[in-house]
């Protein structure tokens, strides 16, 4: 079909569509037109403005049977973000779901020389011999309290950061800021618990010296086991905090400024801007962010744990994820079937937790996961 425009009149060429299986949207000025190979083409003052739908400009494929795009023809054509997927999505599906297969040895008595399938089942057995043992409320303990330590002491501190770094107006001190808090994110774990060490050394760190300048006497921090969940936590707010803000950053970027500069004009203060315009704005995220911190209450990690534990903390240091190790990997009897119990027991309480919270913000009207 052919559809022209011009100033003060129209002319609808449909035969030419016919023939020509195109359609040509002309506009001029002007209702001086010839006709060429069987379509309408308008010129006004020497300019000619068509727009044609060839076949190369066609619509996606459709279905004969339906008229809609076929899953192909979608795919075809949003190829590109599909590859861009592909890579997580592999990740995903080797290092995630393909182990779920080897989870089932927590119900069994697994032997390496059978295999997962000609091991022996035996039920709910390692998970009632953790429940019963004398490790389980100390493991449990001081699991929950480090992971409630580290929420409650960090997660406020990202927020105020991104708070203060939005209202600071010379650039330069802003990126200083943020290279100098940015940067421990980058150290490795064995880096950042190696100058922890050098840090509290009762001999030579910088802490006992600092110290010894007030005349207090040297204190062998890491040998004190009511200091190892302060040392941790701290430490680890130190080295997150920056890369932290990062998002906060970007959700009160997309604040409207007209609320800021209505306040302003009100005469509001910057406090005043946080209270009523910043933190509702961020509130959604901050949630998100604490939903999803919960869902890692028991999943504290071994590596720093690991690395900052000797024989005299060990009372306060121990946690599920470094017993864990210690009696699947590091111990000479080796049981694989008893560390999976518990690591499986770790992961059921993290999910139930994370729908438990997910549900409360639910309820309260606060964002959500799902």
């Amino acid at each position: 079909m052919h559809i022209a425009i011009l100033n003060g009149c129209t002319r609808i060429d449909t035969q030419s569509a016919l023939r020509s299986g195109r359609t040509r949207l002309s506009f001029g000025y002007g209702c001086r037109s010839a006709r060429s190979a069987g379509s309408r083409i308008l010129v006004a003052g020497g300019v000619r403005l068509e727009a044609l739908n060839r076949t190369a400009g066609a619509p996606p494929e459709r279905s004969a049977t339906t008229g809609r795009r076929t899953p192909f023809s979608s795919i075809r054509k949003g190829w590109r973000l599909y590859a861009l997927i592909a890579l997580p999505l592999v990740y995903l599906i080797v290092f995630k779901y393909v182990p779920m297969y080897g989870a089932q040895i927590a119900f069994k008595n697994y032997i390496v020389t059978k295999g997962i399938v000609g091991s022996e089942w035996v039920g709910f057995k390692h998970f009632i011999r953790f429940f019963h043992s004398y490790e389980f409320w100390r493991l449990m303990g001081n699991t929950i309290v480090l992971s409630l330590y580290s929420l409650v002491a960090g997660f406020p501190f990202p927020i105020i950061l991104a708070l203060c770094l939005n209202y600071v107006g010379s650039g330069l001190f802003k990126k200083s800021v943020q290279m100098i808090t940015y940067a421990p994110h980058f150290i490795s774990v064995v880096v950042m618990v190696g100058i922890i060490l050098e840090m509290l050394d009762p001999r030579g760190g910088i802490v006992n010296a600092v110290l010894a300048l007030f005349g207090a006497n040297p204190i062998n921090f890491m040998g004190e086991p009511g200091y190892f969940k302060s040392i941790y936590v701290w430490s680890g707010i130190w080295q997150n905090v920056g890369f932290g803000c990062i998002i906060y950053l970007a959700a009160l970027s997309s604040i409207d400024p007209s609320l800021h500069e209505a306040a302003v004009v009100d005469g509001a203060s910057k406090l005043q801007r946080m209270r009523h315009i910043d933190i509702p704005g961020i509130m959604p995220i901050a949630v998100i962010m604490l939903i999803m911190n919960t869902g890692h209450m028991l999943d504290v990690g071994f590596e720093k744990v690991l690395l900052m534990q000797n024989p005299l903390n060990l009372r306060t240091s121990e946690v599920i994820d470094t017993y864990v190790y210690k009696v699947g990997l590091a111990s000479q009897a080796m049981n694989y079937s008893y560390s999976s119990a518990i690591g499986l027991f770790k992961s059921v309480v993290n999910l139930v937790l994370l729908v438990l919270v997910n549900k409360i913000a639910q309820k309260t009207k606060q964002a959500s996961l799902w």
